[in-house]
C-alpha cells in the first residue's frame, strides 16, 4: 500500500523570518539540530534555507553572518508536497531536482511539516544505511 506524506513527514516545521540573521538561523538548526529552517515572510513560505547554504553561500562568500539575512542566502520558492501526496511524488520531485528535503504546505499554504530524504529511506527500506542513520538519536 502507497503511503502519503503526511505519514512520513516530519511534523511542526521550523520557521525563521526572512530578516533572520545568518547566525541567528544558525543558532535555531543547533538548538532543534536539524539542518534546515523554512523561511517565512508574514507566515508564508519564501524559502529554504540549510546548513550548508549557510556555509556556501553567506561564510565562503565572507558575508557578515550578524548583518546577513537568511533571505539572501536561501533557495527563494521552494518546491513543496501536500500532506495528502503520495510519497512516490515526493521521491520524483526530489529526484528531478536534486532536493534532500521539501516542505509541506496545505492547500491553503499552511506550512505542516518537512518530508526529507532520510524520512524517505526510511519508509522505503527500513534496513539501508541511510534508514539507520536517519532514524539515529542526535549525537549518536
Amino acid at each position: 500500500m502507497t503511503r502519503s506524506v503526511h505519514e512520513v513527514m516530519t511534523s511542526n516545521p521550523v520557521t525563521v523570518e526572512k530578516l533572520t540573521s545568518l547566525a541567528e538561523a544558525a543558532r535555531v538548526m543547533r538548538d532543534a539540530d536539524i539542518g534546515d529552517v523554512l523561511v517565512v515572510d508574514e507566515g508564508r513560505l519564501v524559502g529554504i534555507v540549510t546548513d550548508r547554504d549557510l556555509v556556501i553561500r553567506g561564510m565562503a562568500e565572507n558575508r557578515d553572518p550578524a548583518e546577513t539575512t537568511v533571505h539572501a542566502v536561501c533557495t527563494t520558492d521552494p518546491l513543496t508536497v501536500r500532506p495528502g501526496d503520495d510519497v512516490h511524488h515526493a521521491v520524483a520531485l526530489m529526484r528531478r531536482g536534486a532536493l534532500r528535503r521539501l516542505p509541506v504546505q496545505t492547500e491553503d499554504g499552511e506550512l505542516v511539516g518537512v518530508v526529507t530524504l532520510g524520512d524517505l529511506a526510511v519508509e522505503s527500506d527500513p534496513g539501508s544505511a541511510l534508514a539507520a542513520i536517519a532514524a539515529a538519536e542526535p549525537g549518536s
